[in-house]
């Protein structure tokens, strides 16, 4: 890893779990990592649910659109957190990979999204004091 590590998150659809880790890695880490989100079938839009539990922390994700997973975009990760894609997540040799088991969200209410945003947060949390010990 260089100064600056990269992180891709990767679920199916990049339209849940994926972003509010990717919202709370840039919200939490600054500029310090680069975040980067894709899913292996990519919905059309984030799920709305997930963008107000988002909302109701301070954390605009908004802007975000689901992005396909790119073989390049796996390759130049430093680390790589699948939540639940399977076999069509990417596997490079030296990459560090992580398996966070989280319920998907799709098609969930904003009450049962929040604790999955909760539980994301401090997997987060944990995953930036692994990537600046020091800080």
């Amino acid at each position: 890893m260089n100064d600056k590590p990269s992180v891709l998150f990767v679920c199916v659809h990049n339209a849940g779990r994926s972003q509010m880790a990717a919202g709370w890695l840039r919200h939490l880490a600054g500029d310090t990592v680069e975040v980067r989100s894709a899913g292996s079938a990519p919905a059309e839009t984030v799920n709305p649910a997930a963008v107000e539990a988002m909302r109701e922390v301070g954390i605009d994700i908004t802007d975000q659109t689901p992005k396909l997973l790119e073989y390049e975009t796996a390759e130049s990760s430093d680390v790589i957190v699948t939540m639940g894609c399977g076999d069509t997540c990417p596997v490079f040799p030296g990459k560090r990979y992580e398996d966070w088991k989280l319920e998907d969200p799709a098609g969930m209410g904003l009450v049962a999204v929040r604790p999955i945003r909760d539980e994301i947060r401090t997997r987060v949390e944990k995953l930036l004091i692994e990537l600046h010990p020091d800080a």
